[in-house]
């Protein structure tokens, strides 16, 4: 993924990303690389410029949280970026084991299931589905295939259509991804899809080397599905006790509205026989 250490590429990448007017420093003639230098950053934080340097390129193993602390106000860094770069100074027995693709427990499941006007499924790490109800199914069935959140956004054709915000839908589903890697730098699942992915997508690859990071929680969706079109939802995400790695994404109409119209629509298409939608539709 890198030829560099998580922590130096996150802090390069975030360097970069500044100007010097960002954070109240002069701008003198051109420069040679983007974004501010080593020597500033280290200014801001209160460190030696010797220091810093070794940060990035990964030969200070054991930051001070004070340090980590004024290096990210120094890339004014917001929470849960900074929280980002605590988790990568972390040693690896202090990380959790890579979990794997571990199964969605049969109350989940059952409790998925019982939601019928509600789309519903669980991801992974690796933003991997590991498993949704028939409406959640059905919302998706545009799609090659419903298994990963990030190849459907930058790999299966249908994505762009699908997502009517694709630019917004593509840095968000990045920034899922890096936040899950800062808990887990060595999962060989998120290493799997984010190398398959780099190597598909150009647009993956440039996302990825920027290094932002958010967790999904919630929001609104603008989406379109080839037989039921426009859907405006609004979506909440949740930490699966018992399984933290898992969490359960819910997608919710506004009641009496068109989306909660179509949503009706998908579901009973869902329960047709596959025989009579083909016939109905030819």
């Amino acid at each position: 993924m890198s030829n560099g250490t998580p922590l130096g590429d996150f802090l390069r990448a975030r360097r970069e990303a500044l100007k010097p007017q960002d954070v109240g420093l002069p701008e003198y003639g051109r420069r040679r690389v983007p974004g501010l230098r080593r020597e500033e950053v280290a200014l801001l934080a209160g460190v030696s410029s010797d220091y810093y340097i070794r940060l990035e390129q990964g030969r200070e193993n054991s930051p001070s949280p004070q340090v980590l602390e004024a290096v990210a106000q120094a890339l004014k860094l917001d929470a849960e970026s900074a929280d980002h770069l605590n988790r990568l100074c972390l040693a690896p027995s202090q990380r959790p084991h890579d979990a794997g693709e571990a199964e969605v427990s049969p109350q989940l499941l059952r409790l998925m299931d019982g939601w019928k006007h509600t789309p519903a499924f669980v991801l992974g790490p690796a933003l991997d589905i590991l498993a949704g109800n028939s409406l959640a199914t059905a919302l998706h069935s545009g799609f090659d295939a419903f298994d990963n959140l990030a190849r459907n956004v930058f790999v299966d054709p249908a994505g762009r259509e699908f997502y009517q915000e694709w630019e917004r839908a593509a840095h968000s589903c990045v920034a899922e991804l890096r936040a899950a890697y800062g808990h887990d730098p060595d999962s060989d699942r998120i290493a799997e899809v984010v190398g398959e992915l780099s190597a598909e997508s150009e647009e993956f690859a440039g996302i990825w080397r920027l290094h932002d990071v958010k967790s999904k929680s919630q929001g609104d969706k603008h989406l379109k599905h080839p037989d039921v079109g426009d859907l405006h939802i609004a979506f909440a995400a949740f930490t699966v006790n018992g399984a933290p790695h898992q969490q359960l994404v819910v997608y919710q109409a506004e009641p009496a509205s068109p989306t909660a119209a179509a949503f009706e629509t998908l579901r009973a298409m869902a329960a047709e026989p596959k025989k009579a939608r083909t016939k109905a539709n030819t």
